[in-house]
């Protein structure tokens, strides 16, 4: 290794180039040309000749090593309260907005740590500790943090409900897909934007309400109900609670067994009729998330899957996003693994029940 993880030559790669030098010395006495020199040794014209000046001025004594640099360093307990202050954002120390920049943790450790670092010595040092160049998530104002902690033991303890009772937990969601497809990254020529040509007119959009069941013991399964948003006036937009109602006990048949469902305070879910359902039957539990926390459901992962397919792909007609939305919900249902992943994706775990 050339160099060592925090910069600069190694022992061995120091104690190997102040041997060619002091070759070079040997060869400088006995008056040899400084071209024959860089072609037996291997090296550049100006390296023979910036040696040969050291070698006048100092003898083989100055050709020998100083020595690893002596560059500043950042120690450990040091990049602990570095990564405090970090901690509080650009925002606590005086930036418009919260992006960290090498520069801009380059003037926090100067001004923190009393440290002048190089960008470069910045951008190895946030490596070396984990840290990488990364799309920040959007989270709402308005969540509550509290809240949230507590609604994850709410979550817990419907898991464990679940596990407890044969049930299988269930998250839902609901998210809509339009004629024009998400974008993506692609290769294209410089100073040339890809183009993809899209219907500009149609407002032709299907949403689906989907299901990640999850149950210790058992695959994990996707279940999912489409609408078609109809074009006339008066006809409804969105799922109705009758909607839910009828996806919920599909899942009950597929499932066969009772469930516990996790989903969020939309107006739709927490409809009288729908309550009043609950009631009625004892294979049904319903569990709240808190508001604004789509990251405790791994359904919003499905959707991120989804999209991820249907990036850049131009829909000629309505039924080919149909076609396509059926063809990537069917590729995650047939994949129990991708259904796993989302769950991971939220923190949460459904562990079986121990026994008594």
């Amino acid at each position: 290794m050339r160099y060592p993880e925090g910069g600069g030559l190694t022992a061995e790669r120091r104690a190997f180039r102040e041997g060619i030098r002091l070759q070079a010395g040997v060869r400088f006495a006995a008056g040899e040309k400084t071209a024959v020199i860089a072609r037996d040794l291997r090296v550049s014209v100006r390296s023979v000749e910036r040696w040969r000046r050291a070698w006048r001025e100092g003898g083989m004594e100055g050709l020998r090593s100083a020595g690893p640099a002596n560059s500043p360093i950042v120690t450990d307990a040091q990049f602990a309260v570095l990564e405090e202050e970090l901690g509080k954002g650009p925002s606590a120390h005086g930036f418009d907005d919260e992006r960290w920049t090498l520069a801009r943790v380059q003037t926090v450790i100067r001004r923190r740590l009393r440290v002048s670092l190089s960008v470069a010595t910045v951008w190895r040092l946030l490596k070396r500790h984990g840290w990488s160049w990364q799309a920040p998530a959007r989270r709402a104002l308005e969540r509550d943090e509290h809240a949230v902690e507590v609604e994850e033991g709410g979550v817990a303890a419907g898991k464990s409900l679940a596990a407890a009772s044969g049930a299988w937990i269930v998250f839902e969601d609901e998210a809509g897909f339009s004629m024009t497809p998400p974008r993506a990254r692609t290769w294209g020529r410089r100073g040339h934007t890809p183009v993809i040509r899209v219907r500009g007119r149609s407002r032709r959009r299907t949403s689906v309400a989907a299901l990640c069941c999850y149950k210790p013991g058992d695959k994990s399964r996707l279940i999912h109900r489409p609408r078609t948003h109809l074009l006339l006036k008066g006809a409804r937009k969105s799922f109705s609670w009758k909607d839910y109602r009828d996806l919920l006990v599909r899942a009950h048949i597929q499932l066969d067994g009772p469930i516990v469902v996790v989903w969020d305070n939309l107006n739709t879910h927490l409809a009288a009729g729908l309550k009043r359902y609950e009631a009625e039957h004892d294979w049904l539990t319903t569990i709240r998330l808190p508001a604004y926390a789509p990251d405790l459901n791994p359904v919003e992962a499905v959707w991120s899957l989804v999209r991820r397919a249907m990036a850049n792909t131009a829909f000629a007609t309505p039924d080919d996003l149909d076609r396509i939305l059926r063809r990537e919900l069917r590729r995650i249902q047939i994949r129990p693994h991708l259904i796993d992943g989302c769950l991971t994706a939220t923190s949460l775990a459904i562990n079986p029940p121990t026994p008594p």
